[in-house]
């Protein structure tokens, strides 16, 4: 009954005006929620791992001001585990 999950890479444009409905000293923690929510989703993820590099892009302006929106690749591999990174830029 088990399903073979197989590997998978999307880009998404992931939408953070939610963060800004709470407190402004929650907001950057309520975005990686919403980021975290969002793969979970929209990738049918066991288990999602997010990079440094996208933590220190929603931080890069504090807790009070995080993007309102934000551009990454997801990656599921076969075990579900979803990993989030900053999306290339497309030329």
């Amino acid at each position: 009954m088990s399903e073979k999950v197989e590997e998978l890479t999307r880009v998404y444009t992931v939408p953070l005006g939610e963060a800004f409905q709470t407190p402004r000293y929650r907001r950057a923690k309520v975005a990686i929620r919403l980021i975290r929510d969002f793969a979970t989703r929209h990738m049918k993820a066991s288990e999602v791992k997010i990079e440094e590099d996208v933590n220190k892009l929603v931080w890069a302006r504090g807790i009070r001001n995080p993007p309102r929106r934000i551009k990454l690749e997801m990656e599921r591999d076969e075990d579900g585990i979803v990993s989030i990174r900053v999306a290339p830029e497309e030329e």
